[in-house]
Order: structure tokens, then sequence, then C-alpha cells
């Protein structure tokens, strides 16, 4: 009877465990969210994939007008992206080359998580991990485990007293390493140079040529797309080198995005037909109608498998 009562109360206390455990870790995933958007801060962050490494160096300032963010990419051919708020400008300076658009989809790293990030749960398993130090923090893990076949799964290390996510790494169904995003040096909190959010290739670019956007054509239609993925951009638009538009669509779980590009297939041209990888970014490709569909995103295989084939033609 002594063992039947103790059996019983680990099997009463275990669920609360279970779900303070949740409860904790769905306010570091808000924290996380927050603090890339309401803290100063600048460093250099190393971006891992196959084997192959590209440092970027990151500042970000928060004020009373919203964010102002440049990220300048340190290794390769150089660029320098400038945000104000939504407001995204791209230097190119081997092209001369100069672009902006309104940011539509998630940002980049360390802002990866969108604002009010709870509803994640819905979709990943949320379990805090250890702590480890990061470029000289302290910061805690949160694991984001899939709970399908779907998306991936994500170790998120945030610095314990702000928040700010100072290393992601994206994994496989097998718990191995995707892909990683690392803060090697990072300031965090005080003033920030304005000076330092000017690009420095501004001077010698072309003028400023605005991405040409119209709405998609509605002959294009996606049938099915995996469970929490949603559409959240949909419009035809002209790229630099392209000859005609390209429906460019994107899905979303809020988390992992899925990117759809639909163009003409010129008369001479062969068709890219089946399944590529490049880092964690799969990519699937086919054709429908005379049009090259590509539709790539940091998801499994599965997910564009799925996404693009059900893509299809009908004329209205």
């Amino acid at each position: 009877m002594r063992v039947f009562r103790l059996v019983l109360s680990v099997l009463l206390i275990l669920p609360t465990a279970v779900l303070a455990d949740e409860s904790e870790a769905s306010i570091w995933l808000q924290k996380i969210s927050s603090a890339a958007h309401r803290t100063n801060y600048s460093g250099t962050f190393i971006y891992y994939r196959d084997g192959k490494m590209e440092t970027s160096r990151i500042t970000h300032l928060v004020d009373g007008s919203g964010e102002h963010e440049k990220l300048e990419v340190l290794d390769g051919s150089p660029r320098e992206i400038i945000r104000n708020n939504d407001e995204v400008v791209c230097f190119m300076p081997d092209s001369k080359a100069t672009f902006s658009e309104r940011r539509r989809v998630k940002a980049g790293f360390p802002a990866i998580l969108p604002e009010g990030a709870g509803d994640i749960g819905t979709l990943y398993q949320v379990k805090l991990g250890a702590t480890e130090r990061v470029a000289g923090y302290e910061c805690r893990n949160v694991m984001l485990i899939s709970r399908d076949a779907f998306r991936y799964g994500h170790r998120l290390c945030a610095h314990t007293d702000t928040g700010l996510l100072l290393k992601s790494t994206t994994l496989n169904e097998k718990n191995e390493m995707v892909d990683q995003f690392s803060f090697s040096q990072l300031v965090i909190g005080g003033e920030i140079d304005r000076n330092l959010l000017k690009p420095k290739f501004a001077m010698n670019q072309s003028p400023l040529h605005p991405a040409v956007e119209m709405p998609v054509d509605a002959v294009w239609q996606v049938g099915s797309v995996p469970p929490g993925f949603v559409r959240i951009m949909g419009l035809k638009r002209s790229f630099p080198g392209k000859k005609h538009p390209t429906n460019h669509l994107v899905y979303s779980d809020h988390l992992a995005a899925v990117s759809i590009f639909i163009e003409p297939v010129a008369s001479d041209a062969k068709a890219v037909v089946g399944i590529s990888r490049n880092g964690a970014i799969n990519i699937f490709t086919r054709s429908v109608n005379n049009h090259q569909v590509t539709v790539l995103g940091e998801v499994p295989e599965a997910t564009v498998t799925q996404i693009g084939n059900s893509i299809s033609f009908v004329p209205k």
C-alpha cells in the first residue's frame, strides 16, 4: 500500500512539473522575441553550414522612432543591409547596385522569433535546456522540438539577463546540426554610435532601384501545405537579370518560411526538375505549364516536396 501511494503521488506531481517547465520555456521564448527588437547591441556572428562559415557584423539601435540596424557581410562579396523598421536597403558594391524593399517575412539572426512567439507551442514542443557561455555571456538553452516531420527542430541559447539570442542551432530529425548562427563577439546595451549605422558603399552605388511589385497571378494555386503553414505574402515582382516578372509566394508557420517562385521557361531552355539542398535549405523544382516552379525553405525535404507537387495552373 505504501508503494502504491508513492507511485500515485509521483504520477500526480509529474504532469504539474511538465506544465511548469513548458510554461517557463514559453516565457523564455517571449523574452527572446522581445529582446531582439528592444535591445541595443553590436557584434560579430558566424553562420555555419556544410563545413563552411560566413562572418557578419551587426549593429542594432532602438530609439523613439523604432528600430535601426546595419548588417555587413564580412566574407566573400561585400554586402550591406540597412534597415529602418521594415524599410530595407541592400548595397552590393561589386555590382554597384542598390535595392530597397519593405520587409514582409521574418528577420534574420538574432531576431528569428516573431513577436508573440507563444503560439509556437502548438507546432513545437518547448523545453528548457542547460546553460552555457557564448561570446563571454551566460545563456540558457530553449529547445523547440517539432511535433511532426514538416519542420526542423531548434536549440536557442538566450542571454540570461536580457533574453537576447546568442546562438541558434537548427536540428534535423536525427538531432544533428543542420546549420548554426553564433555570436563570437558582442556588446549588449549602452549607447550606439549612429555613424556605425551608415553604409560604407553608398557613395559608389548606382541610383536606388525599388523592387517592382504587382499582384500575384491568380491562375496559380497551391493545393496542399503542411499543418501550421499559412500564406503570408503573394506578389509578382521583377528581379535583376530576369527578363520576365516572377510570381513569389511565401508560407510560414511563424518560425520556418517556405518561398515559392514561378517564372516562365524560355522555349530553348530546359526546366530543372528534382530536389537539392543548400545547407539547411531544401529546394524542390518542377515544370508546370511551361513555367519553372521552385519551392525552397529551411524545412525538411518532405515539406517542399508536398507543397511543390500541389501547385497547379488553373486558367480563369
